[in-house]
């Protein structure tokens, strides 16, 4: 059975895309931790980071730093990295800009506005 996150790849499940290119997918997280927290996922699905092809692996750090740089610039924040793997059986980083308030594991749930909102504000084009 496919992951939810293979069914968003696959267009199945709508969601906040910020960058996608063959290999990766970025996206807002609808549970984030911090405003503008974003999922970087592998478009093959494979449960764990570190199971990844080179080729795959290296493409979605490639992303990861891709969008973590965008993020820092675009909101003036310091951006962290997360790993994690236990919430959904398919490889995924979180990317994370740094609120004063933050807590670890402690989520919120944004309006559709301020999805989209931040969704305009991260964007990264293809040209980028």
């Amino acid at each position: 059975m496919a992951s939810i996150f293979t069914k968003i790849i696959e267009g199945e499940i709508p969601s906040y895309k910020i960058y996608e290119d063959e290999k990766t997918l970025a996206f807002l997280d609808i549970h984030p931790e911090t405003s503008g927290h974003t999922l970087v996922i592998p478009k093959v699905e494979v449960d764990k980071v570190y199971d990844l092809s080179d080729a795959d692996y290296q493409a979605l750090m490639m992303t990861v730093k891709k969008v973590a740089q965008n993020m820092e610039k675009v909101l003036g924040k310091r951006v962290v990295v997360k790993v994690i793997g236990v919430d959904v059986p398919h490889a995924h980083v979180h990317v994370m800009p740094m609120d004063d308030n933050w807590e670890h594991g402690k989520t919120f749930s944004p309006s559709e506005d301020e999805m989209r909102t931040m969704q305009e504000k991260l964007l990264i084009s293809d040209k980028a």
